[in-house]
């Protein structure tokens, strides 16, 4: 047989060199088949239930392993409203690569900035554009200052309500007043004054309702500035407040709180804030996030951090999540696949998705961290099973080389996340399982010596005492 194949592979080796090529097929053909089954032994048996799958999913890997699909702009921007809309295609816009959708997103900032009268951000959409707008988008100094000027007769009329307010000591009064200039103030772009205004309306609270609105505003405004210190403050404050039965206030503060541990990197509590978040935050939100990115931010997020049973119990099953999750369908899809160890389909998805959570204000600065970690998690959930496992096979369930692979399962074991051993000369990694029968023998061994020496220190007990060798503390 080795013949054989040498002859298939190089046309020269063996007697079979000077066969016709239809003979040396058909003497191919009946040297396999006349091949013992038992004669591939070697063959890594536990694998084949993942060969075949990588194998089928081959076609589907090659579509979504292709460079992401180019972010439509303005669908995405529908899913928001007020400043997080605008700040959210800055970013676009500044980090993007691609002029059309730069401009675009300029185009859309620039109009969604007219509705308003935060003449900051104007001022500053129209340095970016720089004229590559034609003359629609120039600078307009006219309605800069009509602005202005609106605003600053705002002002006034709000320090002359809120001084009498304060003058007839009307508490609930002077509470709408300072949240009137911190809406004023939030409109301007001045989120400072903004948080200020909101704080104060704090000693001002009567029910639990003015509390819950305060602290909304306040992780509201926080949010927008990134203090997110301030964000779980206010969380925990809500939390804590009584009569708070609203679901989706309740999706609101779930949402906010899993942006803060987002932000500060515990991802684990980040998924548990998300899949905790009730569907019927719908909406409601949109000046902060959009129901897509719940299913997003919480999809990955669980990904990374949640064990098998978590993610089958907490993520697939949840049917709450689940409403989020349909939103978004290749989390979804991706999600079922890592479950199922799918990894090559898996992989493919989350490389189709990063261009556009590249572009994603919250998610950016933790896309390389979170992919890496669920890239590793799925290493170690694919050799967990076996003793040995090919390495050649592995590397093309995760669509990679076997060098690369050695590489990752080396850091692994280094890591002492994967207990294994890696063959490079025969591209084996070979697992340094415990033994489990030797350990259970040795436990069976330890507990009849604990239990013989518990028994003699009572036996030897009860004889002292029988016997009255008893000492007594001396009487003073």
């Amino acid at each position: 047989v080795p013949m054989l194949a040498a002859a298939a592979a190089g046309g020269g080796v063996g007697p079979l060199s000077c066969l016709p090529s239809l003979e040396l097929c058909s003497a191919l053909i009946m040297a396999a088949d006349d091949m013992d089954a038992n004669d591939c032994t070697e063959i890594n048996l536990p694998l084949r239930q993942y060969a075949p799958k990588s194998q089928h999913r081959e076609p589907e890997r090659a579509v979504t392993a292709s460079a992401g699909e180019q972010l439509d702009v303005e669908a995405y921007a529908s899913l928001y409203s007020g400043r997080t809309k605008i700040m959210r295609l800055f970013f676009i816009a500044d980090r993007c690569q691609n002029l059309t959708m730069e401009l675009e997103a300029l185009r859309m900032s620039y109009d969604e900035i007219k509705k308003g009268e935060n003449t900051i951000l104007y001022k500053e959409v129209c340095e970016k554009i720089n004229g590559r707008l034609g003359p629609a988008y120039a600078f307009d100094q006219d309605w800069v200052d009509m602005v202005d000027r609106r605003a600053a007769q705002r002002l006034e009329k709000l320090e002359n309500e809120l001084n009498g307010y304060k003058t007839n000591l009307i508490k609930e009064s002077i509470r709408m007043g300072y949240n009137d200039f911190g809406d004023f103030f939030y409109g301007r772009g001045d989120l400072q004054q903004a948080f200020k205004c909101f704080v104060r309306t704090r000693d001002y609270c009567t029910t639990s309702k003015h509390i819950i609105a305060m602290c909304l505003n306040v992780i509201l405004v926080s949010i927008e500035l990134g203090h997110f210190v301030h964000v779980s403050n206010y969380v925990s404050k809500a939390d804590q407040t009584p009569d708070n039965q609203d679901t989706q206030v309740i999706a609101k503060l779930r949402v906010a709180a899993g942006l803060a541990h987002l932000e500060s990197k515990k991802y684990k509590m980040a998924a548990r804030k998300f899949v905790e978040t009730h569907f019927d935050l719908g909406n409601t939100y949109t000046e902060v996030i959009a129901p897509q990115d719940v299913a997003t931010y919480g999809g990955l997020c669980a990904l990374a951090s949640f064990d098998r049973t978590e993610l089958k119990n907490k993520v697939i099953d949840n049917i709450n999540f689940r409403n989020f999750l349909e939103l978004v369908p290749e989390v979804r899809e991706l999600i079922h696949d890592f479950y199922a160890s799918r990894y090559a389909s898996c992989l493919g998805y989350l490389q189709k998705l990063k261009p556009n959570l590249l572009l994603d204000i919250h998610l950016y600065d933790h896309v390389e961290t979170l992919y890496e970690q669920i890239r590793h998690k799925a290493l170690i959930q694919y050799t967990n099973p076996f003793i040995s496992v090919d390495l050649n096979t592995m590397a093309s369930a995760f669509n990679t080389n076997v060098a690369g692979l050695e590489k990752e399962l080396a850091a692994l074991i280094m890591e002492n996340q994967i207990q294994a051993r890696i063959d490079s000369h025969m591209q084996i990694l070979y697992a340094r399982h415990a033994d489990q029968r030797n350990a259970t023998f040795q436990r069976a061994l330890q507990t009849g010596a604990d239990f013989e020496r518990d028994t003699h220190a009572m036996l030897l007990r009860a004889n002292l005492m029988r016997q009255d060798f008893v000492m007594r503390g001396s009487r003073k």
